[in-house]
């Protein structure tokens, strides 16, 4: 039976009826903890959502990286691609990878992020990577970039994209209007122009604008010191960060085991946990599926409600 489901409450307990739309899930590098926590989640989710494991482990040790851990993660999420564009699968939800031994073998993104993007034929910056947990919902201006090209390159354009992803994905999930709080950039949000000037220069034009087109409740540039404190208490349902660990420090602060990572702008559902490798854990038994479950279940709901 389909139920409504509160938007707080969404990770929680999301109705997937049997015989829904296929996850595809990717192993992410086998020398991690991806295969553990893909075992694991099919123990708990198998029989709920219909599941496609894809990638392989065969002559990858665990805890032991390698290049051959990196060709096989590169290699499925290939075969992710290859499925998502035959509709064999209606999403994918990514393992944890090594960027660094990716690029060893030759991967020249910066992430599965931008991966999806150039392979969608989306010019990576018109993607955002949102962060959705239980209470705390936050969109990126910017990802895998060096803190001082994030800074340089801030532009309205990427504020406005951010937010306009971040309304979208809030309705997607229950939030029929959106509360929206747009961070600073500078300490208490610039104070007026006496701590930088690009808050009321960049952020402030981006914060009317969203509040223009999207007709919903746009504030900021808020100081991103208490913004996230205030939408963890209920005042905001989703934060615009200006740069990757503006939002990721407290998304993973705040519910780090049921965070999921939500590619907006692509033509396809794409999750991920929040969470990376974890090579010194591997093959030990101790991982935990937490947020590989709730990515599964986040992309199985919004695969269901695309139909």
């Amino acid at each position: 039976m389909d139920r409504s489901v509160e938007a707080g409450r969404l990770h929680r307990k999301i109705p997937v009826k049997q015989g829904g739309p296929v996850v595809g899930v990717t192993l992410g590098d086998p020398a991690g903890i991806g295969p553990e926590i893909m075992a694991k989640t099919i123990r708990r989710l198998g029989k709920k959502i219909r599941l496609h494991p894809i990638g392989s482990r065969r002559g990858v040790r665990p805890g032991l990286p390698a290049s051959r851990g990196g060709r096989k993660a590169w290699e499925a999420l290939e075969e992710s691609v290859r499925l998502l564009r035959e509709k064999k699968i209606q999403a994918v939800v990514n393992g944890p990878v090594s960027k660094e031994r990716l690029h060893r073998v030759g991967f020249r993104f910066s992430g599965q992020t931008e991966f999806y993007a150039r392979r969608f034929g989306i010019r990576e910056e018109n993607v955002t990577m949102c962060m959705v947990g239980p209470k705390l919902r936050v969109a990126l201006t910017s990802t895998h970039i060096p803190l001082r090209s994030a800074v340089s390159g801030l532009t309205p354009r990427a504020i406005v994209r951010a937010g306009l992803h971040l309304a979208e994905l809030l309705k997607r999930i229950g939030v029929a209007r959106p509360r929206i709080a747009v961070c600073g950039l500078n300490p208490h949000a610039g104070e007026h122009g006496l701590f930088g000037k690009e808050d009321q220069r960049i952020v402030l034009p981006a914060v009317r604008r969203l509040q223009k087109k999207t007709r919903l409740s746009v504030c900021g540039p808020e100081p991103a010191d208490t913004v996230f404190r205030r939408a963890w208490g209920g005042e905001f349902d989703g934060v615009v960060a200006l740069y990757h660990d503006q939002g990721l420090i407290p998304a993973k602060l705040l519910d780090f085991d049921r965070t999921v990572n939500v590619t907006m702008g692509l033509p396809v559902i794409r999750c991920s946990p929040d969470h990376g490798t974890a090579f010194d854990i591997a093959g030990k038994g101790k991982a935990r599926p937490d947020s590989m479950v709730e990515a599964v279940k986040l992309a199985a709901w919004l695969a269901r409600k695309s139909r």
